[in-house]
């Protein structure tokens, strides 16, 4: 057997899979069965908490839990919320929506793009004119923290436009659900898809989806799978509070202890706070440094935050990689496809001191790189 008594985790400064507390680790050393009464009353503890951390709570809308990973969801919801002759109007500022619109072709879903620059939130105008001129959308999807860059996208005066025009709104809330704010109704959202390993803090293993009933009883017997389909989920869910298919038990024990260490620390709002003040220590110390941010700061959300590579000749990201991540600390590589940039997250069970520690570390490494920014 492994001696891991002198074991420590590396602190994840990524969107997730992230840092957890040592408290959702041990809750999944138990094995409970996917019949036994204990684990269905977690299932539907879940549900609800789910419904309370989306403000909505007792106005009208479900809980579904999917099996697999957050894109899992957001397939499952495309591929059972969209007509046959349905059309998804996209909008993309960064990788995960044109995710969306991959997902779409290959299920064979009539799309219509709309694509922005990565360091740019949408036009509302230009949203509107399209809803506008084009009737025969049925569908309009977005994603609220587009990681690629960290930008934070305006879900809610895009839910505006949408109700305008009678469309179903789909948003993409899987790195901000849990600390960016928001009230589904209030945005006049349809679905919205997050992740166990985001904000919530537990690990991978499953996405959820939260749904206004009144659109998720129109997608009975839509779904172009077996195993994605959200009413069949949910209707099972409904009926006994099992899954139709063998559910990831350890996980979900995980994810009702974090979601009670959400409560306990204030909730949505809390934890919100906690992660804007990771960020900005975080920008602080790597501006001080000589870093400068993809995004301008208006427009860039708390969540994760990508920084151009310094303009100097002796840095290598391999290199920085590397050696951050033998000191522990693991950032994650840019996904931007006009400049070179890193991504730092400032989620999961990380505080200020944690940061303040790997900006210590990067200021090593960059000396040891011989890498002068100022």
């Amino acid at each position: 057997m492994t001696d891991i008594s002198g074991w420590k985790d590396k602190i994840l400064f990524t969107p997730g899979p992230l840092t957890t507390s040592k408290t959702v680790k041990t809750a999944m050393l138990r094995d409970l069965g996917s019949r036994d009464f204990e684990f269905i009353k977690i299932i539907k503890d879940i549900r609800v908490k789910l419904l309370e951390a989306g403000q909505v709570e007792g106005k009208g809308y479900e809980a579904i839990i999917m099996q697999g990973s957050g894109t899992f969801s957001i397939e499952a919801v495309l591929s059972s919320a969209i007509p046959p002759d349905g059309i998804n109007f996209i909008i993309i500022n960064g990788a995960y929506g044109k995710r969306i619109a991959k997902i779409c072709d290959i299920l064979k879903i009539k799309t219509l793009i709309y694509e922005c620059p990565e360091n740019t939130t949408p036009d509302l105008k230009e949203i509107d004119s399209v809803l506008k001129k084009n009737n025969d959308i049925t569908t309009v999807s977005v994603i609220h923290c587009e990681t690629t860059t960290g930008i934070i996208n305006p879900i809610k005066e895009i839910g505006e436009i949408v109700s305008k025009y009678k469309k179903t709104y789909f948003v993409d809330a899987m790195s901000s659900f849990g600390a960016v704010p928001a009230d589904l109704d209030e945005c006049r959202i349809d679905f919205l898809v997050s992740s166990a390993n985001k904000c919530i803090e537990g690990v991978p293993g499953f996405g959820f989806i939260l749904a206004k009933k009144q659109s998720l009883l129109k997608t009975k017997g839509m779904a172009r799978t077996l195993t994605l389909d959200i009413y069949d989920q949910w209707e099972g869910l409904e009926k006994n509070g099992q899954f139709r298919f063998t559910p990831p038990t350890h996980s979900l024990i995980a994810f009702h202890q974090a979601l009670m260490e959400l409560e306990q620390e204030g909730g949505v709002e809390s934890r919100g706070a906690r992660y804007k003040l990771n960020y900005q220590t975080l920008i602080a110390g790597m501006r001080k440094m000589g870093f400068k941010e993809y995004l301008t700061p208006e427009d860039q959300g708390y969540i994760i935050t990508s920084f151009r590579y310094p303009l100097n000749s002796n840095f290598n990201f391999e290199n920085f990689y590397e050696k951050l991540n033998k000191l522990d600390y693991v950032i994650y590589p840019g996904k931007v496809s006009n400049a070179d940039c890193f991504r730092i997250g400032n989620i999961g069970r990380i505080f200020p001191t944690d940061v303040k520690a790997l900006l210590a570390a990067i200021h090593n490494v960059l000396d040891e790189m011989e890498v002068s920014l100022l």
